[in-house]
């Protein structure tokens, strides 16, 4: 995970105790330690139930040419396309090195580490779109057709995987400016983990040593450990003092997660909802979604730390460019659609 954090001495990182701090759990439950249900599992999983409750309706209201058994076949294999295509697409534009990257430990091959995170929704947009194009030529479907519906239920789970990047403390957003730092509004939010890049610890961190235990007080990497992993175990007797005194000495940042939540879940379903509010060519559907996205992540990105290099032009980052060419296969789906026949329709039919 990339940072932009200013070394320990900078006065950015002097502010005052408004912003949220991160202490969210990554587990639901844990049935025993390091053992349990993750919200960012579960997430994927709810998405999953919401797209195929709405999916089936629009294959039993006639609005799509599925039928409820053909919804649910589908369903199978959007699932599949999601996790191989989000977790290869994360591997390969993001960190290739996972491809050769083996150990001794389950799963054995980082590129099968999704319990680690690292699953790309660019990644996940194109394994969908290969399972709806071999479904489509299994059971001789129009493929644009499967388009329209597979991308007007796919906001839901790209919410809640945004929100599940929030519990898990990744992909963070942009440091506020200097100016708002010296009293961050509250929703910035600051992360315990920061700590971990601190060379040594600052002055008033100092009386915390003595809540650790002996071991971890003499060197400092050490005690900034504890403090970081104090911060996320709610059951330590130490752990709101040490938020508390954490707090004042962490960089605010955007809330990118909740930006990009809100941007791919809500917003874009509401505009492919209304453009399909009467009949439409299908594909035209799937058009607006790919070219919503890509001008939304676009936008969101702005606010979001950058998790690969400038690669293009003196600012653009990997995922904009991605999602750059996302509009133009928006405009691709566009001039395809003009041939095909309308479906959808999502407003109550007239009786004839």
């Amino acid at each position: 995970m990339p940072f932009a954090c200013a070394p320990i001495a900078s006065p950015s990182l002097s502010i005052l105790a408004e912003a949220t701090v991160h202490t969210l759990d990554k587990f639901v439950f844990e049935i025993s330690p390091g053992v349990g249900p993750r919200w960012y599992g579960t997430a994927y999983l709810m998405g999953f139930v919401v797209a195929w409750i709405l999916m089936r309706w629009l294959g039993k209201s006639g609005r799509i040419p599925l039928t409820a058994t053909q919804v649910g076949d589908f369903m199978t294999n959007a699932v599949i396309g999601v996790i191989v295509g989000g977790r290869v697409g994360h591997c390969l534009f993001y960190e290739r090195h996972l491809f050769v990257q083996f150990t001794g430990e389950f799963p054995f091959w980082g590129l099968l580490e999704i319990n680690k995170g690292g699953m790309s929704s660019h990644g996940g947009v194109i394994g969908v779109a290969v399972a709806a194009l071999l479904f489509a030529r299994k059971h001789r479907i129009p493929m644009l057709a499967i388009a329209d519906a597979a991308c007007f239920v796919a906001p839901f789970g790209l919410m809640f995987g945004r929100l599940a990047n929030w519990v898990n403390g990744e992909l963070w957003g942009r440091p506020l400016p200097d100016a708002m730092q010296a009293n961050a509004p509250w929703w910035s939010v600051k992360y315990p983990e920061e700590l971990m890049l601190f060379v040594k610890v600052p002055a008033q961190l100092e009386p915390l040593r003595e809540l650790a235990p002996a071991t971890e007080r003499a060197g400092d990497q050490a005690f900034l450990a504890w403090l970081y992993a104090t911060a996320y175990d709610h059951a330590s007797g130490a752990h709101d003092t040490v938020v508390r005194a954490i707090e004042p000495v962490l960089t605010a940042y955007y809330p990118s997660q909740f930006f990009q939540a809100f941007a791919e879940g809500p917003a874009l379903f509401t505009l492919m909802a209304l453009a399909w509010l009467r009949p439409r060519r299908a594909g035209t559907v799937c058009a607006v979604f790919l070219a919503g996205y890509g001008v939304m992540r676009y936008a969101t990105e702005q606010f979001r730390e950058a998790d690969s290099p400038v690669i293009a032009l003196g600012f653009l980052t990997l995922p904009m460019l991605l999602s750059m060419l996302m509009v133009a296969a928006g405009a691709m789906f566009f001039a395809l659609s003009r041939r095909a026949q309308p479906i959808g329709g999502l407003l109550p039919r007239r009786a004839a």
